[in-house]
């Protein structure tokens, strides 16, 4: 308990993270599930594994997170997760038996299951 009240703490006092740490924890599960999904994510055009994009993901957030513009896993689904900020086309996922979807959807539904889950529902 005493590591977690300290991560917390350190969090808060962090220049630069707007995010709680309930919110930063959020965001990365959403990264963490994209890293180790079967899924395929599609940015410019180009398809990418699940990892190679988590990793792209998290610099996007990370560079959100400087400027204080992530604070909610749903801004950061809308400001990182959703489509490219240098050409403006949106990210798609396509996941092995589902259909091909947008990746902001794909994270919305993704972040509605992770709190289902803690939820205990």
């Amino acid at each position: 308990m005493r590591a977690e009240a300290l991560a917390l703490l350190l969090a808060l006092a962090a220049p630069g993270t707007g995010a709680t740490a309930s919110a930063d924890g959020d965001i990365r599960a959403l990264i963490d599930v994209l890293a180790t999904s079967p899924c395929r994510f599609q940015r410019n055009g180009s398809w990418y594994d699940g990892a190679r994009a988590a990793a792209h993901l998290q610099r996007k957030y990370d560079y959100l997170r400087k400027r204080d513009q992530a604070g909610t896993p749903e801004q950061f689904i809308a400001r990182a997760a959703s489509r490219s900020s240098v050409s403006g086309q949106p990210y798609r996922v396509a996941c092995p038996g589902q259909p091909e979807r947008e990746a902001g959807a794909w994270f919305d539904d993704q972040l509605q299951a992770l709190r289902r889950h803690r939820a205990g529902t």
